[in-house]
């Protein structure tokens, strides 16, 4: 009897998906599935067409199966002689999805249920995890999916980063999510921070030789790239509507309302911001999709470069823009601002720097007036700290307690000889004269 109740149970979910829910389209695909209209129907059918739509759009038909099962009336039904049996089944197919642009592949997801066995997930597991911000962000901070953590800026009074890290379960889908789809999209050519086979170095060394350097930053770089944009991508992949939604609220988060309420510490505007889903600066997927997302941005600044025969180049939220001397500083600002506003960003204005091949031309902290180099002063710095750890012992330099000292200041050199191999050799010759056992 377990098998036939599951198996008309199954019957109805497939009727009930298979067109509008509303309550008497409900009760009339339920009623030609049965061939009757039994009492207990109706009710049926008023349960299910009271569900909220974010949690009917997420249901496949086990899920929806299992609520038929579980309903009352139907239960009931099973009990006398007058049993349900399915006479039709009503079946709707999954919706294909679309063609994903030439030369990408993807995997194969035409429907939640796919997603879900695909990230090694249940169906109740991703409902879990993708329910509707507004609802997420207001529930108690225990179980939110994310923490938050507040950095601040380099730069006095430059403000605070927030960091928000998944909880373990949910960075372990991010990742699988990673691996098997993001990693195969490739971003835009003049991309250089995130991306697999790119450094900061290349990026610095777009600019190198220039008579003018241009350097603008996105403020809020991560937060500001919004859930709707992120559907939109997953949709332009070819995914169907729900599983471009579901993809999505994996990836995207709101700050919750009990956090924001007992943070003072962030201005209103950026707080504004995190009250919208957005992508997290923290998850695995938020590098990948953030660079993804400003395709479009990267295509038009690399289009008005060259129409000023210049060159550009981004690293995560830096964007460099290099040229001849006469390059017309205000109007390739003006522009670059006008087309990120346009695509959605916004460039801090206070940390817009124009830089002349007098001065010392730096991008991402690599002077790049001949060529990659490491500024003069850092260089100093770090070789009067290996200096001091010869002579004194390394223990006592470690002002900032650093948990790997040794470690830290072998990957500060090995940084130094990237750029300058000579200027590198000299450092690593004082850090393998140090005596670590001092």
């Amino acid at each position: 009897m377990d098998h036939a109740r599951r198996m008309t149970a199954r019957a109805l979910a497939r009727a009930m998906l298979a067109g509008a829910r509303r309550e008497d389209a409900l009760a009339a695909r339920m009623a030609a599935c049965l061939d009757e209209s039994p009492p207990w129907l109706a009710g049926l059918a008023a349960a299910m067409a009271r569900m909220p739509g974010e949690v009917w759009r997420r249901l496949d038909v086990d899920a929806l199966a299992a609520r038929v099962e579980a309903h009352e009336g139907f239960l009931e039904a099973w009990c006398g002689d007058g049993r349900p049996e399915a006479r039709r089944w009503l079946l709707r197919p999954p919706q294909e999805p679309g063609a994903a642009p030439a030369g990408l592949e993807r995997p194969h997801w035409p429907t939640v249920g796919a997603l879900a066995r695909g990230l090694g997930m249940t169906p109740a597991g991703l409902w879990r995890l993708t329910l509707p911000a507004d609802w997420q962000r207001r529930r108690p901070l225990a179980r939110q999916h994310y923490t938050q953590r507040l950095c601040p800026k380099r730069g006095d009074g430059a403000g605070w980063r927030l960091l928000e890290v998944p909880a373990p379960h949910l960075r372990a889908v991010q990742r699988r999510l990673l691996t098997q789809l993001l990693d195969g999209l490739p971003p835009h050519e003049a991309a250089f921070g995130f991306t697999r086979g790119r450094s900061v170095v290349q990026h610095a060394a777009r600019h190198v030789g220039q008579g003018r350097v241009l350097r603008f930053d996105l403020a809020d770089f991560f937060s500001t790239v919004r859930a709707a944009r992120v559907h939109a991508l997953f949709a332009t992949l070819g995914f169907s509507t729900a599983v471009a939604r579901a993809l999505s609220a994996l990836c995207t988060t709101s700050a919750p309302e009990a956090w924001l309420r007992q943070e003072a510490r962030l201005p209103w505007l950026q707080r504004q911001r995190l009250r919208d889903p957005h992508l997290p600066q923290g998850a695995p997927t938020s590098p990948a999709l953030a660079n993804l997302c400003a395709f479009a941005l990267d295509a038009r600044l690399s289009g008005l470069a060259a129409a000023f025969g210049a060159r550009y180049s981004r690293y995560a939220d830096d964007l460099v823009i290099s040229g001849p001397a006469a390059l017309p500083v205000r109007a390739v600002s003006a522009w670059v601002a006008a087309i990120a506003e346009d695509e959605g960003f916004v460039v801090n204005r206070r940390k817009t720097r124009s830089l002349g091949a007098a001065g010392r031309q730096s991008v991402c902290g690599i002077v790049v007036n001949e060529h990659p180099n490491l500024p003069r002063d850092a260089f100093d710095r770090l070789k009067a700290i290996l200096h001091r750890c010869v002579v004194d012992g390394p223990a006592g330099q470690n002002r900032e307690g650093r948990a790997d000292w040794r470690a830290h200041l072998q990957g500060r050199v090995a940084w130094a000889a990237q750029l300058n191999p000579a200027r590198g050799a000299r450092l690593k010759a004082l850090f393998d004269r140090i005596d670590w056992h001092r």
